[in-house]
């Protein structure tokens, strides 16, 4: 909930007395990164709630691992949508040319992912919303990262560190590729490392399992 209020705040000093209007549009984007799609495929695929198996993760990966590949890349896909239609869709309902709306409705759509208000505020890690807010405001830094991930997982076969890679690779590809544009810097820039620390905090129990050694590697079944 931290992040919503950081986000509620931001937007009440970006735009004054629309306040309410444009909080509405950065609700409903929270409202639309909240739906747990890795819940519903596990339910509706398998008959199984994802959160008591596995690594208990309503994720891509946790999904791919305990219900099985098919269900697991509809709901990385899904995920995904969630983002793009918060800054792409929910964001451009505004009649406003406002550049920081899409990024606080992104911003909220991945709050929305992490802390699900349908399911008590217990969600995902955010990556792949993640992967959709910021392909929506910039595909070049996302690739960027992406390639990134895809270098790690390929190699590690871990995705928490290609994920956490992504997310730390994330803002440094946005600030050096828009390093004469500051008014982007000072909004995409930031929510990307807002993004990024909400993404390294969800992984801290991988973090742990990643130095002891017992993490799991992609493609192994529990």
């Amino acid at each position: 909930m931290f992040g919503v209020i950081v986000a509620f705040i931001i937007g009440t000093f970006a735009f004054g007395h629309s306040i309410a209007r444009y909080s509405i549009l950065i609700l409903l984007s929270y409202l639309v990164g909240a739906i747990p799609f890795g819940y519903i495929i596990g339910k509706l695929w398998k008959g199984i709630d994802v959160r008591e198996h596995g690594s208990g993760n309503i994720g891509f990966t946790n999904v791919l691992r305990v219900v099985g590949t098919i269900p697991g890349f509809i709901v990385m896909i899904l995920d995904i949508c969630k983002g793009v239609v918060a800054v792409v869709g929910i964001a451009k309902l505004s009649e406003a040319n406002l550049p920081i709306l899409p990024v606080l409705c992104g911003v909220a759509a991945i709050i929305g992912h992490n802390w699900t208000i349908y399911l008590n505020f217990k969600g995902g890690k955010g990556i792949d919303t993640t992967i959709g807010v910021f392909i929506a405001l910039n595909p070049i830094a996302t690739l960027v990262s992406l390639a990134v991930w895809v270098i790690a997982v390929a190699i590690t076969r871990y995705v928490s560190l290609g994920s956490m890679l992504f997310v730390i690779c994330l803002p440094i590809a946005i600030f050096v590729t828009n390093l004469a544009n500051k008014q982007y810097i000072t909004t995409v820039l930031v929510a990307a490392i807002f993004a990024m620390v909400f993404a390294v905090y969800k992984h801290l129990s991988n973090i742990g399992r990643l130095l002891n050694g017992t993490e799991h590697k992609i493609g192994r079944r529990d």
